[in-house]
């Protein structure tokens, strides 16, 4: 068991199997943070920074990818940031007061996907896990094409108008799945896809507002990776810690990022709650210890949450997109702790 490939060690993590150790995932830094991480380290890749510090986990999906989606004209999936500069400002559903309205927006269509450069990725991954599938951010896909406002007041005065909107956003993911799955078979491990539910305090909308219109495409996502063999990896930032139970109950088997400092998410809490229901992924603050903290505090905060959440954790940081304010110091003290033999 002790020669396991950071793809079985992940596997049998998520699957609660027994394994001799927590596994770890660097996380994916910002643009800005990693050229300081490279001159730090001595590396020139991201897949260089991840072998360098003992990554288990490799993130790889054709979302982001320009590769992905060739539009004749050049258009995203999705390019609500042609309409705005804010999350606050009107999208371009904004204004859209029937489901007749929102079925004449210009959707993205099928035909022109092509996941070759995916596939090459996944199969130059090595042994470690490869968590994939459309990133699937249909929670603020729909909110930002309708504004946060206008979304907000439209869940109540024209639920029936949110839901088409959410049906023709999840409908695209699904089915781009469904073909991106049929070819890449079992290159992948695990769906890995985020919404963000929560703020630091609480959950954005009500958990009946939840279970109406989120529940419902959560469950087909998750049993539609199942279908194919894949463990599903939830991403979601903030409070969630009132709908984890609903989370579970969908087919998720693995939370990421456990934002440390938000309300019931810190590593005592999810254990009494959660522990044996779920898998654990992230959990070391960005907000507070790795930012301002010395490399022995990060280690001895490391080695509290594996005691708290192991051995069933993928240790990462609290948010994956780690900020140049987190020191490659600070980096390379929780690669050390969570990656030292148990003990």
């Amino acid at each position: 068991m002790h020669s396991m490939t950071g793809r079985d060690l992940i596997r049998s993590i998520i699957a609660r199997r027994p394994v001799p150790r927590c596994a770890f995932w660097l996380g994916n830094p910002h643009a800005e943070t990693l050229p300081l991480y490279h001159q730090y380290f001595g590396t020139s890749t991201l897949e260089e920074l991840h072998r360098r510090l003992g990554s288990d986990f490799r993130w790889i999906t054709p979302q982001f990818l320009e590769s992905t989606y060739e539009h004749p004209e050049g258009k995203g999936i999705f390019d609500i940031w042609k309409f705005k500069k804010s999350l606050g400002e009107p999208g371009p559903l904004a204004q859209c007061t029937t489901v007749k309205e929102v079925s004449e927006y210009d959707w993205p269509r099928l035909e022109y996907l092509n996941f070759e450069e995916c596939l090459g990725q996944l199969c130059a991954a090595g042994a470690y896990y490869r968590a994939s599938g459309f990133w699937t951010p249909f929670f603020h896909d729909v909110m930002d094409l309708f504004g946060v406002g206008e979304f907000m007041i439209n869940l109540h005065e024209r639920p029936e108008v949110v839901q088409a909107a959410i049906d023709k956003v999840c409908g695209f993911y699904y089915e781009a799945n469904e073909r991106f799955f049929s070819v890449a078979g079992n290159l992948i491990d695990g769906l890995f896809f985020g919404n963000d539910f929560g703020t630091q305090r609480d959950l954005l909308i009500s958990p009946a507002q939840i279970e109406r219109f989120i529940v419902p495409w959560l469950g087909r996502f998750t049993a539609q990776a199942h279908r194919y063999g894949y463990q599903v990896i939830l991403h979601s930032c903030g409070s969630v810690h009132r709908v984890i139970s609903t989370l579970i109950g969908a087919g998720v088997e693995c939370l990421h990022p456990l934002q440390a400092r938000a309300e019931n998410m810190d590593a005592e809490t999810l254990r009494r709650d959660f522990a044996g229901k779920i898998a654990f992924f992230g959990g070391i603050d960005t907000q507070e210890i790795l930012v301002r903290g010395t490399p022995e505090e990060v280690r001895s905060e490391v080695h509290r949450v594996r005691s708290l959440l192991g051995p069933h954790l993928i240790i990462s940081p609290s948010h994956e997109a780690l900020l140049p304010n987190v020191s490659p110091e600070n980096v390379k003290a929780m690669a050390e702790a969570a990656t030292a033999p148990p003990g």
